[in-house]
């Protein structure tokens, strides 16, 4: 009936006591500002339960003999009640707040880091909409849920201070109230099942709306080069829609339990009223005592509705807890056996019998083997598909393989701390990403110490700084979203930069220049050749330039390795190196240049 609304692949279903258990462990840390909260919460409900004794004796007091001294004492008791009951129950919310704020940072933290550990195959299957949705939407309606439960257990307290009192005022009437209890907690639990799935429901429609949004929003420039604004505004119409239905239908039923338990609350105030009558009649209770019957019905009703409510309301909390720890539950794929930190690499690289898969069905490599010996230069080269970028992606440690080995100056890249083995590594990628900050802070990003004269000689290394003086700013320049203020040469040049700065025992560039005009070209091809010198250099070569400069040669096809040498060795082959060279590459080269032009003339 839904579209799009399925469980992801990572979700799990807890019990409610797992769940509650899990959530007392965040309020751990807090245990001083709770007991505050809890000492303030039962003061402010004293406060409030004893305010309609007060009037039940002052109106007992009008009704045998008047004592005008004393009914005006009662007055200023119940005058100095209210603001005391408003004081202290600001003092409770002042602090609830903070305790329910630091609850919903703590979660959303322990969310964020569980993401950012994944592998880049979590992401490839789980849109980041969706993920984004769960740690602030999921974890904003968990934060809302402990704040109803705290004013539920706030008027747990005033609920049973007021029957303690009736119990004690006359038997009969406080039965005609008890009569309510059960009814109330029936039509709430009645609710309870339905919320929870329609919460689930409600909860992954808005994560779809928000997935689809971002997804939109990142290709809006190919939406509009194909014209196709009014399509991508249809298609969230339909999905926006889904989410306003599915939404509704939640908010009928949470909203349908204050009817229901409003016309429970109406019969039951009409008996004790009736009852009450001729009881009064009788003289069997006063009627002060039956006033204080009939200003504790809103007193007991309020936090009946609320307990009763909570329920549903409840379940919004669960599925967004539920929903939240299945995130912080999913294991990255990526594991490491040990935490070697490696004080330099000599960049020495083996793949040992290498088994590797995206999925199930897309298999890159079986039993794949090769070395890079230290500060080596090999180029990659083969059809799409042939597994190049995979290589520079299994270093860099962002999949995991599933057999087979991949070693690192004799050690396996699994027995490495991960975070100071990827600082031996630079990878510059075709697109290059820049954050919407400063030149010189992108460029710092990997090195924040890093002075003001190392950026500047990071560029002139990667191809001049010259070009950063006309920007509005210079270094201090800020690029906007994706440095969407620079050409993309100079957001190449940037990250090339980037790179450079933490001088990497290994580099790997993924078709680094595919993405820039001739000029910018040369000027990062003349400082590769400096960079590579001396050191372990992985090059996906779509450029001439490339194939020729480096050490040598790997032709790749389908996973497997088809050849290897330099360029002449390769020619002089004609196999399926000579090919991808007269298809690809040989229109770069001068002599062709100048036969063409010859021909041309």
């Amino acid at each position: 009936m839904w579209v799009g609304l399925e469980a992801e692949e990572y979700d799990r279903t807890y019990s409610d006591k797992f769940l509650l258990k899990r959530i007392v462990s965040f309020f751990a840390p807090y245990k001083r500002l709770m007991l505050v909260i809890i000492i303030f919460l039962i003061i402010s409900s004293l406060t409030t339960a004893f305010q309609p004794i007060m009037v039940s004796l002052i109106i007992t007091n009008l009704e045998t003999t008047p004592d005008v001294l004393y009914v005006i004492f009662l007055i200023v008791i119940i005058f100095l009640f209210n603001i005391s009951s408003w004081i202290f129950n600001y003092i409770r919310q002042l602090y609830s707040s903070r305790v329910v704020g630091n609850v919903v940072l703590d979660i959303r933290k322990a969310a964020h880091q569980s993401v950012v550990n994944h592998d880049l195959s979590f992401f490839d299957r789980n849109p980041i909409g969706k993920v984004v949705s769960r740690i602030n939407t999921d974890s904003r309606d968990f934060g809302e849920t402990v704040s109803l439960a705290i004013q539920v257990i706030s008027s747990l307290v005033v609920l049973i201070l007021l029957t303690i009192v009736m119990f004690n005022v006359d038997l009969i009437l406080t039965f005609v109230l008890l009569i309510s209890f059960p009814l109330f907690l029936l039509a709430a639990l009645n609710f309870r099942k339905f919320a929870r799935k329609l919460t689930l429901l409600g909860q992954r429609a808005l994560a779809t709306v928000n997935a689809f949004t971002k997804e939109t929003f990142s290709g809006i420039q190919i939406a509009k080069t194909f014209r196709r604004e009014k399509n991508v505004y249809e298609n969230f119409l339909q999905i926006n829609n889904q989410s306003y239905r599915v939404n509704l239908r939640r908010a009928f039923l949470l909203n349908s339990i204050f009817p229901t338990l409003g016309l429970i609350q109406g019969a039951v105030t009409t008996l004790l009223i009736y009852i009450g009558s001729i009881a009064v009649i009788e003289g069997i209770v006063g009627v002060g005592q039956l006033v204080l019957f009939i200003q504790s019905i809103n007193l007991l009703f309020f936090p009946l509705l609320t307990i009763a409510s909570f329920w549903p309301m409840f379940q919004t909390g669960m599925a967004a807890s539920e929903r939240i720890f299945a995130i912080i539950d999913t294991l990255p794929l990526v594991v490491q056996s040990d935490n070697i930190k490696p004080p330099k690499l000599k960049g020495e690289i083996e793949f040992r019998n290498l088994t590797f898969q995206y999925d199930k069905n897309k298999l890159i490599f079986d039993n794949f083997s090769l070395k890079v010996n230290p500060g080596e230069s090999i180029a990659l080269v083969g059809h799409t598909g042939a597994g190049k970028s995979s290589i520079a992606k299994l270093i860099a440690r962002f999949y995991e393989f599933q057999s087979g080995d991949i070693l690192v100056d004799g050690k396996s890249i699994r027995d490495y701390d991960l975070t100071e083995y990827r600082k031996h590594i630079g990878i510059i990628p075709q697109t290059p990403f820049l954050w919407a900050d400063t030149v010189e802070n992108n460029i710092k990003y990997g090195f924040e110490s890093a002075t003001k004269e190392d950026v500047i000689n990071a560029l002139e290394i990667s191809g001049g700084s010259e070009w950063t003086k006309s920007l509005p700013e210079g270094l201090e320049t800020n690029v906007r979203e994706r440095g969407s203020l620079l050409s993309m040469g100079q957001r190449q040049l940037i990250v090339f930069a980037r790179v450079l700065l933490e001088n990497p025992s290994i580099l790997i560039l993924d078709e680094a220049t595919a993405s820039v005009d001739p000029f910018t070209e040369t000027q990062i091809q003349d400082a590769l050749e400096k960079t590579i010198e001396g050191r372990s250099s992985i090059i996906i070569a779509h450029r001439l330039w490339t194939v020729r400069k480096v050490d040598r040669i790997i032709v790749l096809d389908h996973g497997k390795i088809v050849e290897e040498g330099n360029h002449e060795e390769l020619m002089k082959l004609g196999g399926t190196y000579a090919n991808l060279y007269n298809t690809y590459f040989r229109h770069q080269s001068l002599e062709y240049i100048e036969k063409m032009g010859n021909l041309k003339i």
